[in-house]
């Protein structure tokens, strides 16, 4: 609902406004005297003001100028009694939206307070998208599982159907979401919100998605609007759904069910049309069989769902994706470069941070690398590999250098005694930590070191 704060010193206009108003379908609320008039304004922020010039207290235009400066895109239209010009061009200088004289043509109010709710819309809207716009990266990738994810976005994107998108973190979930919401017909120009459930705490996260009412809580001075109002008629993603109280699960299923939702002390609906698109790391079928995920809200969220490979599995999209950050980092003067064997690390390591950690090794070679090229020697710098000793090791750490090798048992051992030796020193050489990394006993697993002569 939009509200609409009339300021007039005379009681049987702010009655016959807020009849006609509310008539409308505005929430109406009145004030007699400026300051009084200021300070709702101040702590409940309406969609639009209807101010008088004169008013028993203070002079409007003065608290025009007020309001002006607190938030200058709320539509402020002056009224008065009396044909003052000047009073008018003065107004609209300061940032009045109209200036209607007395007496009032009901007609020309709503129309005019409809145009200025509609004109405080569409400012805040461009104001939401502006904050929102997507970082600009692509869905880089020929993989089989990219290339699915690519078809499949395009299929969904036009529908209303909640979604629900999986995988481990730096896989590029939000990412999937802004490219579902910017390929949709109907969604694409309005907002796409989203919201980190895992960041924000508990007492808070309410508020915070559904908006509040002045004195729902202490410190609550004002109304606020939540990120489903915001996103209304657009995309809201809920990021790391899983961490989300049980609590707070059942509110947003209501909203999937029903579409309205009430601000926190509020007690009126508030209908909102918004696709939700939830993301998470986390085995939610493991969650509900362990109580702390509600099963109802998994189906609804559940009705499309992606899963988003980590780059570990799909190691043939390195080579494309670095190209692609040295572009979006890169100097078009000095590009960078990157050697042959520098790629073939990259394309052999695991990325627990996938794409994510990936785009930031580039960047920070972008930044520090003074001689535009990434060596073999600042790859394994950076990620911290220590070159294995034995040539013939190193040469079967890419999937190349197993092709040298003849015998089938030579390579099984030499893979064996390099990938234990690797994880031995990502665990800093403690056998029982690497042990429960490989899932493994640590009996088990110092019979294979023995065996492969692997010595710490």
């Amino acid at each position: 609902m939009k509200f609409v704060l009339i300021i007039d010193d005379e009681g049987s206009i702010r009655e016959s406004l807020g009849g006609i108003l509310g008539d409308e379908g505005y929430g109406v609320s009145s004030e007699g005297n400026g300051e009084a008039g200021l300070k709702s304004f101040r702590e409940s922020p309406p969609n639009a003001v209807l101010l008088d010039v004169w008013l028993p207290d203070t002079d409007g235009v003065n608290i025009l100028r007020e309001m002006v400066k607190m938030d200058k895109k709320i539509p402020v239209i002056m009224i008065s009694g009396h044909s003052d010009i000047d009073t008018a061009i003065q107004t609209i200088r300061i940032g009045a939206y109209d200036f209607i004289e007395k007496p009032l043509s009901l007609d020309r109010i709503v129309i005019t307070v409809e145009n200025a709710v509609k004109y405080n819309s569409v400012s805040e809207k461009k104001t939401i998208l502006a904050g929102t716009l997507s970082g600009g990266f692509e869905l880089i990738g020929e993989s089989d599982g990219i290339k699915a994810l690519k078809e499949k976005i395009l299929k969904v994107a036009s529908s209303t159907a909640p979604v629900l998108i999986t995988g481990e973190n730096g896989t590029g979930k939000e990412m999937i979401a802004r490219a579902i919401h910017s390929n949709s017909i109907k969604r694409s120009e309005e907002p796409f919100i989203a919201i980190n459930c895992a960041a924000i705490p508990d007492e808070l996260i309410e508020s915070e998605i559904f908006g509040h009412e002045r004195g729902a809580f202490t410190g609550a001075n004002g109304r606020k609007r939540g990120k489903f109002e915001l996103a209304d008629g657009g995309t809201i993603l809920l990021d790391e759904i899983g961490d989300m109280s049980l609590r707070m699960q059942s509110k947003i299923l209501r909203v999937l069910q029903e579409n309205r939702f009430q601000r926190v002390g509020g007690e009126t609906d508030v209908d909102v049309d918004v696709r939700v698109v939830a993301a998470t790391n986390k085995d939610l079928e493991s969650e509900i069989a362990s109580g702390r995920f509600r099963s109802d809200l998994f189906y609804r969220l559940n009705v499309i769902p992606f899963f988003i490979p980590p780059l570990r599995e799909r190691r043939h999209d390195i080579p494309l994706l670095i190209d692609y950050f040295i572009n979006i980092f890169g100097d078009n003067v000095n590009r960078l470069r990157i050697d042959g064997d520098a790629v073939d690390i990259m394309k052999s390591y695991d990325w627990r941070g996938n794409v994510r950690e990936l785009k930031n090794i580039i960047e920070r070679f972008s930044i520090l690398n003074s001689n535009n090229k990434i060596t073999k020697e600042d790859v394994l710098s950076e990620l911290k590999i220590e070159p294995l000793a034995d040539k013939h090791n190193a040469e079967i750490v890419n999937d190349r250098g197993y092709m040298k090798i003849n015998s089938f048992k030579q390579a099984k051992e030499d893979f064996e005694r390099a990938f234990l030796s690797y994880k031995l020193k990502e665990n800093d050489n403690n056998i029982t930590k690497t042990a429960i990394t490989l899932g493994m006993s640590r009996r088990n697993l110092q019979k294979r070191m023995d065996c492969l002569n692997i010595n710490q």
